[in-house]
């Protein structure tokens, strides 16, 4: 077919007719699908359902005998340690373990600096008007709202296939308030991307104004992928390794945790950092509280004891996922190829897929679709302040709903925003 950017006037007013038609089928049907969030779905959680087994039959003591439900073990029970710097390629040493949500240890680390400053700061970043932090786009979301609650000036930065672009970054952190950058390294939220290594090398290798200048490092799909061979599998660099070769040893804190690989809302997670950022924010949450959940830690220890166990594990998880990816890739490719109004990229892992849809329309497509039954993430999320310039970016999450829902909801997307982009057209 002929692209919609090609039609003729006439041709556009017979391919809206035939869209607004469906439409109208489309609610008649009463519809009430949800593709809003990147949660798991039951199945998925239903893997995990023999998590706290062997905690008891372990008599809740770890291998050195330690009992977890008393106190001790401040940065976490050796071995969650040791299954962390080993999944992160980092020395136990750099890993402190926490509760269920990295989100909460990124929160509470930029809290102590906002409070305390960094160990190499002149003052507390509180005390720093103006300061700034970078977000490629899309993005995710709640890590926008944490620096944004934080009272930092969110800067845009466009997302490449290959991370975030770093002529642009280069440039922009030679401000000196210019005080960190959010990444997403592996399988980007929303799309999917994975940096190269030319990336990540140039982040940790770059000249920044403020001395302080850190690198949120929020490694949460590393293990996520849907296919047996992960795009650039293995050629994503270990980063805490990297900002030392360069002499910026103490530019990144990494994060991960098990929140999509057993309960999304009672996992582990850590933080991993170098030793002069590991001894200063030790320093704090030493103060802050006794110690994690180590019960849970046991009980993830137990149930994953290893990285052939996680990744066992989440081949489980990426065979009820793959069919839901195919599905909605399958119909955005049926409905929108050759239309060149709406551009997508396909993932290899993660928990998202990135739509651009028509300039202009992203707002107007996701009010039509939730008229017809059909939830999406509000259009501009994805960008800070939930403002796209382009008003383009639709984040879909086709983990939760079963597949035949997701081929519904992706099918009335589509049309809506066949519809938005003819009507777009025909208003120019």
């Amino acid at each position: 077919m002929k692209s919609y950017k090609e039609m003729t006037r006439e041709e556009l007013l017979q391919e809206k007719a035939v869209l607004e038609s469906r439409v109208e089928d489309f609610r008649k049907l009463g519809l009430s699908l949800d593709m809003t969030r990147g949660k798991p779905s039951s199945v998925q959680l239903d893997l995990s359902n023999d998590l706290y087994d062997g905690a008891k039959t372990a008599a809740f003591k770890n291998k050195a005998g330690n009992d977890v439900r008393n106190y001790g073990m401040p940065y976490g029970i050796p071995e969650a340690r040791e299954l962390f710097a080993d999944w992160l390629g980092v020395k136990v040493d750099n890993i402190y373990v926490g509760n269920g949500s990295s989100l909460n240890l990124m929160f509470d680390h930029l809290m102590r600096a906002m409070v305390f400053g960094e160990h190499d700061s002149e003052k507390p970043w509180s005390q720093i008007e103006g300061r700034k932090w970078l977000c490629p786009v899309p993005g995710y979301d709640r890590h926008f709202k944490v620096t944004e609650t934080l009272g930092f000036e969110l800067i845009a930065v466009p997302l490449t296939e290959d991370g975030p672009d770093m002529d642009i970054v280069e440039e922009l952190v030679k401000d000196p308030k210019v005080l960190g950058i959010w990444n997403v390294p592996c399988y980007t939220n929303p799309d999917g991307y994975v940096y190269s290594e030319e990336t990540c090398r140039r982040l940790a290798s770059m000249k920044t104004g403020a001395k302080d200048f850190r690198i949120f490092w929020d490694n949460a799909y590393s293990v996520h992928h849907l296919y047996d061979e992960p795009e650039k599998q293995g050629k994503l660099p270990e980063i805490l390794s990297l900002c030392e070769k360069a002499g910026n040893p103490s530019r990144v804190y990494e994060f991960a945790s098990t929140s999509k690989i057993t309960f999304a809302g009672a996992g582990i997670s850590c933080l991993a950092a170098n030793k002069e950022n590991f001894d200063w924010a030790m320093k704090i949450i030493n103060v802050q509280t006794i110690g994690a959940n180590k019960v849970n830690q046991l009980a993830h220890l137990t149930f994953l004891p290893d990285m052939d166990a996680i990744r066992s594990h989440m081949s489980r998880h990426a065979a009820i996922l793959r069919p839901k990816f195919e599905a909605a890739l399958e119909i955005l490719s049926s409905e929108l190829d050759g239309t060149g109004a709406v551009t997508w990229h396909k993932p290899m892992g993660g928990y998202f897929i990135s739509v651009f849809v028509y300039p202009g329309t992203a707002k107007n497509v996701v009010a039509l679709c939730k008229e017809l039954g059909v939830a999406l993430t509000p259009a501009g999320s994805t960008y800070p302040y939930g403002k796209d310039p382009d008003d383009s970016n639709i984040r879909l999450a086709p983990s939760f709903p079963v597949v035949e829902d997701i081929r519904k909801a992706v099918e009335v997307l589509a049309v809506c925003a066949k519809l938005s982009a003819v009507n777009k057209i025909l208003e120019a």
